[in-house]
């Protein structure tokens, strides 16, 4: 592994100071390139406006239109945590505006992914006259084709990428589709569909239906929030904003009782909260849902009106959770038994499958997998009817789903179906072509990055001053928005270790000593003892126990110093 350390400008950390910042967090931000400007932005009325996005107010007028009309509006969502919140801020939104809305999750196991025709005919059966898709759809030709036939119009929210064709909706919002100008390409499908309902609040205001002050959006930031960080889409100063202002409104008890509850089993401080407790430990629990069962379970926790009904839902998440960490430990004991025989350093990507598989799981498998071998890796199970489908997770360097486009331009037979991001995608092939689908995929990403990209590089914002090692930095450092594409800081310094234990055969509980301060620390699935002279890339965190709050520092790489 190679460490370095984030370089900075300069002007930017003294701009930052000069905005009366503290020095560390001045750095911290320099280095993440947020400008002053950026940075004195942060409040709502700085977001960026809704008619900046292609499609956002028309879409807003033939809803506005559907909603005087009294006509049936039916969501289609998708089964992961972006899919679940978008489909409760629709479902919410909508309400608020007078609209006659229901919803409906396609069950992965059964319908997978998307508005396929499957599902139109199963929505069908409720007769809506509009269907509104949320974080889907981009790709569902068929799908559309099947709900315009049977007359039903078609309105699709997505954030994923268009691939050529795109299906023939009467309206379609999303960012990353062609000819979109709108400055930020990284909303989530809840912050789409969020964008939308702001559009149509200002047309039904122009339409003479709302009062100024009938509607208040905001209330549905605390989803907006959770399902920008539990999708990992890069938060970018604009998602940063729709971060900041629902942690904010959680911290202040104001989020819906879904939430609350999912904190509350999770063991986790509402008023605290920061956005890794989102991505750590509400969005897997919500994904576990749609992993294992249905996602309905998540969507009626986020749709719940009280604490009680908010909590029943909230409990069958925290099992399903358990359920789906004793599932993914097991697949994860058999790919790495596999691994420590079949791989070898010269290869550039890893696809692995067994038969028994749980293909809810498989995403989460090909993301353990590509920690530890730093590789873009695809993870496969059965999905009946003599195919697999396999769930990818990749690398910085390598655009997964530009692979997988590549793949199908080599060998046109040989990926039957395939969607996704940079960093994660999915696919269904036969299973009988999974060998010739690991030659091909290797063959591909040999062609688009060199073994360079293979080393994993570790970024650290440097070395700590030690009267800056305190509880209230860790505070401080955790009330801002981290994630994906705005990492959270990672230090780098040397330690002496003066006490270590190992603490349930799976992780090292440390005291540290760093001139003549000592630290508690804690090394998550490390049982291995360290040399007493380290050097060590740590994250400053608050521990909570017994109602007591300590600074602890969290490592996540160690070095005989």
């Amino acid at each position: 592994m190679k460490i370095q350390q984030r370089p900075y400008s300069d002007t930017s950390f003294q701009a930052l100071q000069a905005q009366g910042l503290p020095d560390l967090l001045a750095r911290l931000l320099a280095s993440r390139t947020v400008s002053p400007d950026d940075w004195a932005l942060q409040e709502m009325p700085h977001l960026l406006k809704p008619q900046a996005m292609t499609g956002c107010t028309e879409m807003a007028a033939l809803l506005a239109d559907a909603i005087q009309a009294h006509k049936r509006i039916l969501i289609i969502g998708d089964y992961d945590a972006d899919g679940a919140t978008a489909t409760s801020v629709a479902m919410r939104g909508l309400t608020m505006m007078g609209a006659n809305v229901d919803f409906l999750v396609p069950n992965r196991f059964e319908y997978g992914y998307g508005l396929t025709p499957e599902i139109v005919a199963l929505a069908s059966q409720q007769q809506p006259d509009v269907i509104l898709t949320v974080d889907n759809g981009i790709a569902s030709i068929d799908g559309v084709q099947a709900a315009k036939t049977l007359g039903m119009q078609v309105l699709i929210t997505d954030h994923h990428l268009p691939a050529e064709q795109t299906p023939a909706a009467d309206c379609i919002v999303n960012p990353n589709q062609r000819g979109c100008t709108f400055p930020s390409k990284h909303l989530a499908g809840v912050g789409v569909i969020f964008y939308v309902l702001i559009a149509l609040r200002a047309e039904l205001k122009q339409r003479g239906i709302l009062a100024d002050e009938a509607v208040h959006l905001g209330s549905l930031l605390d989803l907006v929030a959770l399902g920008t960080v539990a999708d990992l889409v890069k938060l970018d100063a604009n998602n940063r904003i729709l971060v900041q202002q629902g942690l904010k409104r959680i911290r202040q008890g104001q989020a819906c009782p879904g939430i609350l509850a999912i904190l509350q089993l999770a063991g986790r401080d509402a008023s605290q909260v920061n956005a890794q407790d989102l991505g750590f430990y509400v969005g897997p629990r919500l994904n576990a849902a749609g992993r294992l069962d249905d996602m309905t379970i998540g969507i009626r926790c986020l749709l719940a009106t009280t604490p009680q009904e908010a909590m029943q839902y909230a409990q069958q998440l925290h099992v399903l959770n358990a359920e789906r960490k004793q599932i993914e430990a097991e697949m994860q004991w058999d790919a790495m038994a596999d691994l420590t025989q079949d791989f070898h350093e010269g290869q550039y990507t890893i696809s692995v499958f067994q038969p028994d598989w749980h293909q809810g799981v498989i995403g989460i498998l090909a993301s353990r997998i590509k920690e530890q071998f730093h590789r873009p890796v695809i993870a496969f199970a059965e999905a009946g009817d003599g195919l697999i489908k396999g769930s990818g997770r990749s690398i910085a360097g390598l655009h997964l789903r530009d692979a997988l486009d590549m793949v199908t331009k080599l060998q046109p037979d040989l990926i039957l179906k395939f969607g996704g991001h940079a960093m994660a995608a999915g696919l269904s092939i036969r299973a009988d072509d999974f060998p010739r689908f690991q030659q091909v995929f290797e063959q591909v990403v040999q062609q688009l990055i060199d073994a360079e990209t293979l080393q994993e590089v570790l970024e650290t914002d440097g070395a700590l001053a030690v009267q800056e090692m305190t509880l209230q930095t860790a505070e401080m450092l955790g009330h801002q928005v981290w994630g994906q594409g705005f990492p959270p800081p990672l230090f780098y310094d040397a330690f002496e270790v003066v006490q270590q234990r190992v603490l349930g055969e799976k992780h090292l509980k440390l005291r540290l000593q760093k001139q003549g301060q000592q630290f508690e620390a804690i090394y998550f699935r490390h049982a291995d003892l360290l040399p007493s002279q380290v050097t060590l890339a740590y994250a400053l965190q608050v521990n909570e126990f017994n109602g007591a709050r300590n600074l602890q520092l969290q490592v996540i790489h160690a070095e005989s110093t």
